[in-house]
């Protein structure tokens, strides 16, 4: 998706108002994982999913799938996997998910959740998932798709339709449906999947669900929490957006009262600029300056 304009003009129905929003081109750049093997990490998402080794800025050992990186921390003890933050999973689609998963289950993969289908839910004949886990007991989604590339980061908020405005306000996110998104709850098989809501970044579609799916599809993570973790030190560590002006950016997000944890930094001689922001249910979030590219 090409933003070449100084502003993107982003409208939303919302409640019955029309919301209206100014925000700096924003583009989609990463996630970022902590790992206690990263060498082994790369190898697994290279040879399981469509995604091939390279080297962020031609330094940084990382995964570039398509248009995005996943990039590694080094660390010395096991991330968090449990799913006490706002980043639930990531994942990968599928044209065929039933030859996907089959291919999956003879080269060794190891599954949290089997082939599952959810077409009633997915409105969707044939559309099945599966939950991969992967290095570090990271949760990986395979799911049935028009492809087979990095497609979706699915998130989980205390208020989906705030969290939602707050990615199309400050990254340019654009929201998929026409109807304006309801606040009701909604059920699946007693799950609580609704209010949510489903967005575009790029190439990356960003789903969020409410919070008290993970507490019933959780409870012995969630048993006496009511609140999100950071994502800070979990195996997810954070996600990243790009600007083409990352001082703009930072400008308008100081304004807003967006909570900054880290301000502008140079990096690698001034090759590449970073900060980091906390965003919705204090899910981590690096902001850089130039939009993701392989060298």
């Amino acid at each position: 998706m090409s933003r070449s304009n100084p502003l993107c003009f982003v409208l939303w129905v919302v409640g019955g108002s029309l919301l209206a929003q100014q925000t700096p081109p924003a583009h989609f750049h990463h996630i970022h994982l902590n790992s206690t093997d990263a060498a082994a990490a790369i190898d697994f998402y290279t040879t399981k999913f469509d995604c091939e080794p390279a080297k962020f800025l031609g330094k940084f050992d990382g995964v570039w799938a398509q248009k995005s990186w996943i990039l590694f921390n080094r660390v010395h003890l096991p991330p968090k996997p449990e799913i006490t933050t706002a980043i639930w999973h990531f994942g990968w689609g599928a044209e065929d998910m039933k030859a996907a998963y089959k291919k999956q289950l003879d080269s060794g993969t190891k599954f949290e959740t089997p082939l599952t289908d959810i077409s009633d839910l997915a409105n969707s004949p044939g559309f099945c998932y599966a939950y991969v886990d992967g290095p570090d007991h990271a949760l990986i989604e395979l799911n049935t798709a028009s492809h087979h590339h990095l497609g979706h980061l699915h998130l989980l908020s205390a208020d989906p339709i705030a969290a939602g405005e707050w990615y199309v306000k400050y990254f340019g996110a654009t929201r998929q449906g026409k109807e304006p998104p309801s606040r009701e709850a909604s059920f699946y098989k007693g799950y609580q999947v609704g209010p949510s809501v489903s967005l575009m970044s790029d190439n990356i579609n960003i789903i969020i669900y409410p919070k008290e799916f993970a507490q019933k599809a959780y409870p012995d993570a969630w048993k006496g929490r009511t609140s999100f973790d950071s994502t800070e030190n979990h195996v997810v560590d954070h996600i990243s957006f790009s600007f083409e002006n990352l001082t703009d950016a930072m400008d308008k997000l100081r304004k807003d009262g967006v909570k900054i944890t880290q301000d502008i930094r140079p990096a690698l001689s001034g090759k590449f600029k970073y900060a980091f922001i906390e965003g919705p249910d204090r899910i981590r979030i690096e902001l850089l300056e130039g939009q993701a590219h392989k060298e």
